[in-house]
């Protein structure tokens, strides 16, 4: 039996290993050759220390399992739900029967050191904070946009247009003048253009009276800088 066990071979592929908490572990182990009874099993750490992973026992970790179940040449586990205390150095060991009846070593693996790594941000997490920023942002500028369009449309509004009655006579019509400060005297001429040549000395007496209001600017698209709207009212009062 001695002499059968000289070709036998035990291969531990990985000398580290990573894994992430929660993930699963991966040790790899296979043998070969003729070899002498006696069990396979994984131990995690070496010397007096030691403790074993796994070996084909109903008393085995329900988190370790085989990769091949009942292989003879395939030892490779898995590790489920990684915690950080499973960070160390796993070794694949090959027992034999010794003269008193128990299993000492036979073979060894190098050792598969392995590290354990922090979980990180799950991607749906990150996917939901930056859909998160893009909605206060578009919030923020449509409550910016319609804060704007509030002020610009407190600084002025459009003339009033419409008849306004000033005591018994007949209603005038508002007209909203674009223009200079010259335009009161303009509109003031226009409307003197428009009384005859020839009045009686009744019409002589009577008198006309015009008031030019500048009333608040607003700003519209066309109109020329330093125009402002007027207000004009005509009214003809007799003379005493």
């Amino acid at each position: 039996g001695a002499q059968g066990g000289q070709d036998f071979k035990l291969h531990q592929p990985q000398d580290k290993v990573s894994v992430t908490v929660g993930k699963t572990l991966t040790l790899g182990c296979t043998v070969s050759g003729s070899s002498e009874p006696g069990p396979v099993k994984w131990l995690k750490g070496w010397g007096s220390e030691n403790r074993t992973i796994y070996e084909d026992k109903a008393s085995a970790p329900p988190r370790v399992t085989r990769a091949v179940n009942g292989s003879n040449t395939d030892f490779t586990i898995h590790i489920r739900d990684v915690q950080p205390e499973d960070v160390g150095t796993y070794y694949c060991v090959k027992f034999r029967k010794s003269l008193s009846g128990g299993n000492e070593v036979f073979r060894r693996g190098s050792g598969t050191e392995v590290s354990v790594l922090e979980a990180s941000v799950v991607p749906g997490m990150v996917a939901a904070v930056v859909v998160l920023c893009v909605l206060l942002l578009l919030v923020l500028l449509v409550a910016l946009c319609l804060y704007r369009r509030k002020l610009r449309g407190g600084v002025g509004s459009p003339c009033p247009v419409g008849p306004a009655a000033v005591g018994s006579f007949p209603p005038a019509p508002l007209q909203c003048c674009a223009g200079t400060p010259s335009t009161r005297s303009e509109v003031l001429d226009a409307e003197s253009s428009h009384l005859p040549s020839q009045q009686s000395s009744k019409e002589e007496n009577d008198i006309h009276y015009a008031d030019l209001q500048v009333l608040p600017t607003a700003p519209r698209r066309g109109r020329s800088t330093g125009t402002a709207c007027t207000e004009y009212a005509s009214l003809r009062v007799a003379a005493k």
